[in-house]
């Protein structure tokens, strides 16, 4: 079994802005300006909205290329309801991270509806952003020494 371990490095300062470095690859994420930062980036709100659309859009690709479907785009839409006020430290009844996200996703082919929907079935299996949405992820978070 092929385990794959992925190491992303975050470095902020005295700003909002982060850096995030993935290899050679390099992201910034930041506030926008109401919120304190400089909207030089996407928020990590927007970035895990992101990361699934961009997923959900790679696994298509794959699961196109190994079934030889000529796929001639994938466009996604992805909408995430969240109650900011948990994360300010206001106190609220909503959980702090997102209440509800939704895909939309169009899928460009010469398929029928009932085709596509098998596809995307498929596609969502296969997709491990929705995966570790849809499913509990044990995360660690500690201080260095």
């Amino acid at each position: 079994m092929p385990v794959k371990k992925v190491i992303i490095n975050v470095k902020q300062a005295e700003t909002f802005k982060t850096e995030c470095v993935s290899g050679k690859h390099r992201i910034i994420i930041d506030q926008p300006l109401p919120a304190g930062g400089t909207d030089e980036g996407p928020t990590p709100l927007d970035i895990q909205l992101m990361a699934l659309g961009s997923c959900i859009a790679a696994i298509g690709r794959i699961v196109a290329n190994q079934r030889k479907l000529a796929i001639r785009g994938i466009r996604v839409t992805v909408e995430g309801t969240v109650n900011t006020d948990g994360l300010l430290g206001k106190s609220t009844q909503d959980r702090v991270g997102f209440s509800a996200i939704k895909a939309i996703v169009d899928i460009d082919a010469h398929l029928s509806r009932e085709e596509k929907t098998a596809l995307l079935h498929d596609i969502d299996k296969r997709c491990p952003i929705s995966e570790n949405l849809k499913n509990i992820t044990p995360v660690e978070i500690e201080l260095t020494d």
